[in-house]
């Protein structure tokens, strides 16, 4: 009797086993899909208009080139002249050619202290048509969300002295406007024209 139940138990086991294996197919988690889609949503980007040393800037304003777009601030210690120094280096590179239909653009997270005029002294060491923009800080939150960027003040030991913790990354605006990517950084001067280089072939009639 023991033995017959022992094999029953084994039989039933191995059923079980083989259903699990071949039959059963657990249903899709749609709750998770959702979530994941919304995580790997790609950012807006859009149009926008801040303020330079001559006046309001908007992005559309560069209609029909490939914009490079930083976000970060003068003050910055080291990320930010490492990523202008590659952007200068790669528009240098491309030669004349190409430079006139690439526009970089640096937007100061930091508008408490980065007036106008600082940023214009500020971005003209890198490159003469790098343009520096800044506005309200309502302004700069809509826009750095739009483009999925961060940012955020920290060790304010005063109202004036402080670090801003924000997104290194470089993002590409094709020639119709839209974001096309962003290069992270640490990126290489090789790798950024490698981005824009097929930009600049696409058709602006399409």
């Amino acid at each position: 009797m023991q033995r017959f139940l022992l094999f029953t138990a084994i039989a039933l086991m191995a059923c079980l086993l083989i259903w699990l294996l071949v039959i059963w197919q657990p249903a899709e988690d749609v709750g998770n899909e959702a979530n994941n889609e919304r995580l790997i949503a790609q950012p807006k980007g859009g149009d926008f208009t801040l303020l330079s040393h001559r006046g309001a800037v908007s992005l559309s304003d560069f209609r029909g080139k490939v914009v490079l777009l930083y976000f970060g601030y003068t003050w910055c210690p080291d990320i930010c002249p490492t990523n202008l120094a590659m952007m200068s280096a790669a528009m240098t590179e491309m030669g004349s050619d190409s430079l006139a239909e690439v526009q970089p653009i640096f937007v100061s997270v930091d508008p408490e202290r980065d007036t106008p005029q600082r940023l214009k002294d500020y971005v003209e060491y890198f490159h003469p048509s790098l343009v520096g923009v800044t506005g309200s800080a309502v302004d700069i939150e809509d826009i750095t969300k739009r483009y999925g960027a961060a940012y955020r003040a920290v060790e304010k030991e005063t109202e004036t002295q402080y670090t801003v913790d924000h997104t290194a990354d470089t993002y590409i605006i094709d020639r119709h406007g839209k974001l096309a990517g962003k290069m992270p950084h640490g990126s290489t001067v090789e790798e950024l024209i490698a981005v824009i280089r097929p930009l600049l072939q696409e058709n602006l009639s399409r």
